[in-house]
């Protein structure tokens, strides 16, 4: 039997970390990343080091950790805002 249309069009592409079905309509959140303990380690004691990562460094952190420099901005980014909430609080 033939599949009902919606079965075989284009597979949802992602563009700038948002799923889209067919390239229009509702985004889809990507789901969010899981960080293995290692990864983390490493990402909090390179926050130690410096809160800020240079283009260079970042495409090395995550290569070395086999994560995209957009989630290793964004973890920065993150950790950033965290930290200096913790730090108001004293």
């Amino acid at each position: 039997a033939p599949l009902p249309p919606q079965e075989h069009e284009k597979p949802p592409t992602v563009s700038n970390g948002e799923l889209r079905i067919n390239g229009k309509g509702k985004k889809l959140r990507k789901p969010r990343t899981i960080y293995s303990s290692l990864q983390l380690q490493a990402l909090n004691q390179r926050f130690q080091q410096t809160q800020y990562l240079a283009l260079p460094e970042r495409a090395e952190l995550a290569a070395q950790l086999g994560l995209t420099q957009t989630q290793v901005k964004i973890w920065f980014q993150n950790k950033r805002s965290k930290y200096k909430k913790i730090m108001k609080q004293g």
